[in-house]
């Protein structure tokens, strides 16, 4: 959210400094929460931004596609005088280049029940379908293990309440833990779920996975073109996601490669985007 345009307008020896705008996430394709203002400005500060920036980057073609495609609905609902080919201009200038993932050793000592839930608690996740598909599982008698990891804010959301209400017997952690003991938990996890709205790459998922867990994610985002359909569910289903967890409680798959996301290849594309600049 570096307000490059601006940046560069108010000091004029950065003018023409070449720079590289990285996109982590967009704002047109960023959910709001019902406590925030609902305003253009964010969506400006990018554009301007990339307009001002020699190349930009994204960690993944949704992020890249969904920025571009917003830049195209904003620009139709300006007055006139827009000029022209401004998607393109950004398009010519976009590459993509993930941040690269560290992975978490897989000990091979796997819990064949346990769930692990490694993001935070925040309504971009969408926690409360994760609740529901877990307590629609536990009605159909299904046995399993949660490990519920990941930041959670001080005053704790419904979706966690209703977990520790219904489930407390499955609950084996339940807390941000240190990172020694998440990446126990994580290569001790059989599976890792993501309910998120939004996601442009992953990294919490994708460290999981690293570690030998076995990914459910939304039939959406970024996640289309990271994993192959079996590992995906109908995206804010409930009932999708808990019929696909009690097929992988009975047998789960093998673990998905993402080798590209941890290779020397990946952190050479960094090396060389940086040198270019």
């Amino acid at each position: 959210m570096v307000d490059l345009a601006t940046l560069k307008g108010l000091h004029p020896r950065l003018a023409n400094t070449p720079c590289i705008y990285y996109f982590h996430e967009n704002q047109f394709a960023y959910p709001t929460s019902k406590q925030q203002h609902d305003s253009v400005d964010p969506q400006m500060v990018q554009l301007y931004g990339a307009l001002a920036a020699n190349q930009l980057c994204f960690n993944s073609a949704y992020n890249r596609d969904s920025f571009l495609s917003g830049i195209d609905t904003l620009l139709k609902k300006l007055p006139d005088e827009v000029p022209e080919n401004i998607t393109d201009t950004l398009k010519t200038k976009s590459k993509l280049l993930p941040v690269p993932v560290n992975p978490v050793k897989n000990t091979g000592n796997k819990n064949n029940k346990l769930i692990v839930w490694n993001h935070r608690w925040e309504y971009d996740k969408a926690p409360q379908v994760f609740a529901e598909a877990l307590i629609l599982l536990n009605k159909q008698g299904q046995d399993f293990q949660l490990a519920l990891l990941g930041d959670r804010a001080q005053e704790k959301p419904d979706a966690l309440k209703l977990i520790e209400n219904n489930l407390a017997d499955k609950i084996i952690i339940n807390q941000k833990a240190a990172k020694a003991d998440y990446e126990k938990y994580l290569s001790e996890a059989s599976i890792v779920v993501s309910t998120a709205i939004h996601e442009f790459q992953g990294l919490s998922i994708m460290q999981a996975v690293t570690a030998g867990a076995v990914p459910l994610v939304p039939d959406d985002l970024c996640y289309t073109e990271q994993y192959a359909e079996k590992y995906r569910y109908k995206s804010g289903d409930s009932h999708a996601l808990a019929e696909k967890l009690a097929l992988y409680l009975k047998k789960t798959p093998s673990a998905p490669h993402i080798d590209y996301w941890e290779s020397d290849e990946l952190k050479e594309q960094w090396r060389k985007t940086l040198t270019i600049v």
